[in-house]
């Protein structure tokens, strides 16, 4: 066990230096709440807990792979921070007496729970999914003087997580690589830093491996300069700091420069740790009178001119007349959307009717002119890509009309209300809306084959004989001679082609027919699609402008109500309100010169 694990954790802010300050805080606070300005009383409450927390708050923060965690670990004596990992979670450490790891990491049901883990190889539990920070208690001598170390997460320098934990920082060590000097980028992410906590400690990280650190470390050192930050430089080495440690090699271990800097923060945070909090929370107190005062005394000046009252009485005047135009233009607006879409599915079937039976009547057409049966599946094929083509067209007028009908509901809000995204009901593949109909039927009547055409013809040259071969015998002639076998032949060959244009009749007539059923069932499959889509489409608009309608009627009302309090509390008190802010100003002044007198000289 270390040394540090008879220690107990040293109380660096003494609560009676940081009472005058706590005080003065609280007395901030409940004029934010008055003023209603929430914002900056968090702002208040979190340094509230950072003066009254008597240990000092280290955070460390910098770019990935420059060796945050490493540095960490080398500042505690322990493997407490993942390292060369994906996912990365803050991780807490302050003193204890004996080794603890715990994980707060979120559950299934959005709760947190806190799970133990092995202290000695968190590494595995750190990794894991889920896991919103680590806490961990270490018998380590920097924690015993009082130093609760937190590892923020790297990577994105606008993660919330960080900036919170900076906000809640007594200081900040913020790791760069000693192979480069400090980018634009940079600086300007240690001016952000500053203005939250104005305890900086610039690390320069892994001078084992660049040997031109002294250089980069004084080009920084001007950079910070010129940008009015005065920070510290140290320049180290965490592994080497490990690796000396592990071998019990002082000399490398004063060349890691990680001993240098621990002494630093015992001279200039921890031994300071009362001055550094007063002026981190001095610096957050007259910013935010600064910021109360601005609108305090923006708001008098305005209330001391005497157009103001004339300028709330109009704003009040507008205000009911505005909200009167809107009840009266967005009353109507779902009778205009029940209308509008009862008469878009009328004219959308209407327009599917219209372009099907105009290819009917093209295709009777063209079965009139030919005998269908010769081309009977070409002309299938046809019709199949022209009926594709005719539903596209409708689904694409179906498609824009809808547009239309989305613009004339939307013309009854205000202009600042945009359309919502229509579901597309155009077609990008019309096969798939006539996958449910039925092919084009055969042609049952233009199976003639060879034998029933053969009959035909005997059945005429029959009676040809039979007739002509009568009137024959009666001037002594046999039945069947020269004269009734050639009436046979002309009348068996009359008789043929009256039944094959017989057959031809009755193919156009049954082809007529199959096109027909055809497009009663293109209209019946098609025209539920159409329906569907356009329900759809209904549904879609009706969902969004009743929220829009919920939301311009609940910021009518609220525009309305603040005119009517401002007019209330402005209009015929502008005397009592000028009082009051001037009361509040005066407060204000007063905790301002409270505040200076606190600051450390």
């Amino acid at each position: 066990m270390s040394a540090a694990a008879g220690l107990k954790a040293a109380t660096v802010k003494h609560p009676d230096a940081m009472a005058p300050v706590i005080r003065l805080l609280d007395e901030l606070r409940e004029l934010t709440r008055s003023a209603g300005r929430d914002d900056l009383g968090g702002r208040l409450s979190m340094v509230r807990a950072r003066v009254s927390d008597p240990r000092v708050r280290l955070v460390v923060v910098g770019d990935p792979k420059n060796g945050m965690s490493t540095l960490v670990n080398s500042l505690v004596g322990a493997e407490v921070s993942a390292t060369d990992s994906a996912l990365s979670a803050p991780v807490i450490v302050e003193y204890g007496p004996e080794p603890t790891a715990t994980l707060v990491r979120t559950t299934g049901s959005g709760r947190t729970e806190r799970q133990s883990v092995d202290p000695l190889d968190p590494a595995p539990a750190l990794n894991a999914e889920g896991v919103i920070r680590a806490e961990f208690t270490e018998p380590s001598a920097l924690l015993a003087d009082g130093i609760v170390l937190m590892d923020a997460p790297g990577g994105h320098t606008e993660d919330n997580t960080t900036w919170s934990m900076i906000a809640a920082a007594d200081a900040v060590l913020y790791v760069a690589a000693a192979g480069t000097e400090l980018t634009t980028e940079q600086i300007g992410y240690l001016q952000r830093i500053q203005q939250i906590c104005p305890t900086v400690i610039c690390v320069l990280n892994m001078i084992d491996i660049y040997p031109q650190w002294s250089h980069v470390q004084q080009r920084n050192r001007d950079l910070l300069d010129a940008s009015g930050m005065g920070f510290a430089v140290a320049p180290v080495s965490a592994l080497l700091h490990r690796q000396a440690a592990s071998a019990g090699n002082y000399q490398r271990d004063v060349e890691s420069g990680v001993p240098q800097l621990i002494d630093h923060l015992r001279d200039y945070v921890v031994a300071r740790a009362d001055t550094v909090a007063l002026d981190a929370a001095v610096r957050d107190i007259r910013l935010v009178i600064d910021h109360l005062a601005l609108g305090l005394r923006s708001e008098a000046e305005a209330l001391r001119d005497p157009r103001r009252r004339a300028e709330i009485t109009a704003a009040l005047s507008s205000a009911r007349a505005e909200a009167d135009q809107l009840r009266q233009r967005t009353a109507n607006w779902q009778v205009t959307l029940m209308d509008g879409s009862t008469e878009l599915m009328a004219d959308i079937e209407h327009d599917l009717r219209h372009r099907l039976r105009s290819l009917v009547r093209d295709a009777e057409t063209e079965i009139g002119k030919t005998d269908p049966a010769r081309r009977w599946k070409d002309f299938g094929a046809d019709l199949d890509a022209r009926i594709a083509e005719a539903v596209e067209e409708n689904f694409v007028m179906a498609h824009y009309r809808s547009v239309e009908l989305c613009e004339q509901v939307a013309a009854r809000f205000p202009a600042d209300h945009r359309t919502p995204p229509l579901p597309d009901l155009r077609l990008n593949n019309p096969g798939e809306a006539l996958e449910p109909v039925q092919p084009l039927e055969p042609l049952e009547s233009a199976k003639a084959g060879v034998t029933q055409q053969f009959l035909s013809g005997l059945r005429g040259s029959y009676g040809g004989i039979l007739m002509v071969g009568l009137a024959t015998s009666l001037i002594g002639m046999s039945l069947v001679n020269w004269y009734s076998a050639g009436a046979g032949v002309l009348l068996g060959v009359n008789a043929l082609w009256d039944d094959r244009k017989s057959r031809k009749t009755r193919r156009r007539a049954e082809a007529k027919v199959a096109v027909s059923r055809l497009m009663d069932d293109v209209i019946f499959q098609v025209g539920k699609e159409s329906r569907n889509r356009l329900r759809a489409m209904q549904r879609a608009l009706r969902d969004h402008f009743t929220d829009i309608a919920a939301e311009v009627a609940r910021a009518t009302d609220e525009a309305l109500r603040g005119a009517e309090e401002a007019y209330a509390k402005y209009g015929d008190h502008g005397k009592d309100r000028v009082a009051d802010l001037d009361s509040r100003l005066a407060a204000l002044h007063a905790l301002r010169e409270r505040a200076d007198a606190l600051a450390p000289v």
